[in-house]
């Protein structure tokens, strides 16, 4: 039996910390995280990972944040599934996060089982 090959996933995450609980999160998945601290990085990341299965994307990062990160990978990928993911849950952040060009949206703390509802089906 041939042995599957590992799906990329970006996450662009500037804590530190926050990468290591998606690195738990997704360990039961065959998958190789890339680590990215801005929004110019993911985007990079994504040339360079083109058949990424999906980016889970930190919309308050240094530098380009998330939406516009967003944005301009919506220019030039528009199949990708990108999950954002943010601290900062006020009214309107999920809409204004959909608007931007993301598939769906998890606040943090991420709580496990939202996390793999939302990205199982992409993993798969």
């Amino acid at each position: 039996m041939k042995a599957q090959k590992k799906k990329v996933v970006i996450v662009a995450e500037d804590d530190y910390v926050s990468f290591i609980l998606l690195e738990v999160l997704l360990a039961g998945y065959n998958c190789k995280l890339v680590n990215t601290f801005d929004g110019r990085e993911t985007i990079e990341a994504l040339k360079k990972y083109p058949d990424a299965a999906l980016i889970l994307m930190d919309l308050k990062m240094p530098g380009m944040d998330g939406y516009i990160a967003t944005r301009e990978i919506r220019k030039f990928n528009k199949t990708i599934p990108i999950i954002a993911q943010t601290a900062y849950a006020l009214s309107g952040d999920s809409q204004k996060a959909l608007d931007a060009g993301c598939n769906s949206y998890v606040t943090k703390p991420i709580k496990k089982e939202e996390l793999i509802n939302i990205i199982d089906p992409y993993l798969k």
